[in-house]
């Protein structure tokens, strides 16, 4: 899901994404007294400071726009630092992140589009933060295993690719889920770059002005809306390899903490409350369940890899998040067909609310992860 995408428009998709915000923001969600203090409304962006010291840093973000907003740190070359998405109109989220020395923008984008409201911010050298070796430990295995699925997708995209050059329509239908799922457990990885994921992920209503319409929603409105594969789409088959193996190549120099895993796997569970359970995802194929699960399971990664300190400074939330991906997860695979989901379009409106209750369960308690892993 490219950030740059705008919110559901469907009565359905308003509904739920709107109930789901409860798990993703707060009224009461101030921040510590340390906090950079990140006013957004639907015309400004307004940090306490803008200038601080390198190492752990937190933004106390309060919405106080009539739009839902996020807000992002980039650095050089609008490459994401960290960022949190849906911050409701009247509420308020806190970020923590590890920044380094450097020159920043911290954006807020009203309504979720375009490339926000920025103020740019300077971190000057500081104190090195404390390393906890079970962290470092985390983040290297963390890339490794974003490594590894994106190299497991390399193959089966190439297969995607090939069927639709060859006009296999069916055999297309086939792998389009299949193609996507080591890209939807790391996403946030792949995010970071900034570039690839709006050529390879983006839907037709987030199009920015100018922008051309690449990647694998486009083929899969021509596999499903249009039942035909053109010339164009078979071009398009082959830049989509070309670009996920430049994702691919990328993941050694991917900036990652152990505070980006954790509000990675907070981002990876946004993206089921803001497209996955609306159905607005994959709206032609309905192989949102796919991509649902290819979410939970990354989340839960970066988690378990994260859980020995976590449970150390918060055995509570440690148990909490246990019990709230077993029950998520239980949940989906009482969908799982074989090695594919049911199709979301057989998924009634009560189920639906079903699984947004489950996200939103475990929503909340993720999104204390990342404190829970900052070092004192």
């Amino acid at each position: 899901m490219s950030a740059r995408r705008s919110t559901a428009v469907t009565l359905l998709s308003i509904a739920v994404a709107g109930a789901a915000l409860a798990g993703c923001s707060s009224k009461k969600d101030g921040g510590s007294a340390d906090a950079i203090q990140v006013n957004a409304t639907d015309t400004a962006c307004e940090l306490s400071k803008t200038t601080f010291p390198a190492g752990h840093i937190e933004l106390a973000i309060a919405n106080k726009g009539s739009k839902t907003t996020e807000v992002y740190i980039y650095g050089e070359g609008d490459k994401i630092v960290t960022e949190r998405e849906n911050i409701g109109p009247g509420t308020k989220a806190t970020i923590n992140a590890e920044v380094k020395a450097g020159t920043y923008e911290v954006a807020c984008k009203p309504g979720q589009t375009g490339d926000g409201i920025r103020q740019k911010i300077t971190v000057t050298g500081g104190t090195e933060a404390k390393k906890d070796p079970r962290l470092e430990s985390a983040v290297d295995a963390y890339r490794k295993y974003a490594q590894e699925q994106a190299d497991a997708t390399i193959p089966v995209v190439t297969q995607f690719a090939d069927a639709v050059k060859a006009g296999d329509l069916e055999k297309a239908k086939a792998l389009f889920a299949a193609s996507r799922v080591g890209w939807e457990r790391t996403e946030p990885v792949a995010e970071s770059f900034g570039d690839v994921d709006p050529k390879t992920d983006t839907r037709e209503d987030a199009l920015e002005p100018g922008q051309e319409w690449t990647g694998w929603h486009k083929i899969e409105k021509s596999l499903w809306a249009d039942n035909k594969i053109d010339d164009s789409d078979k071009k398009l088959a082959d830049q989509l390899v070309a670009d996920l193996t430049d994702w691919q190549k990328r993941i050694p120099q991917a900036e990652i903490t152990a505070t980006g895993m954790a509000n990675g796997a907070k981002e990876l569970l946004d993206e089921v409350s803001k497209n996955k359970i609306t159905g607005e995802e994959d709206r032609y194929s309905h192989t949102d369940l796919s991509d649902f699960a290819a979410n939970v399971e990354g989340a839960r990664k970066a988690y378990e890899l994260l859980k020995p300190v976590a449970a150390e400074k918060d055995a509570a939330l440690a148990k909490t998040l246990d019990g709230e991906f077993d029950a998520i997860q239980a949940l989906l695979a009482k969908y799982k067909q074989g090695d594919a989901y049911t199709s979301y379009d057989k998924v009634t409106e009560a189920e639906r609310k079903t699984f947004q209750d489950a996200v939103n369960s475990l929503g909340e308690p993720l999104s204390k992860l990342a404190a829970a892993v900052v070092v004192q």
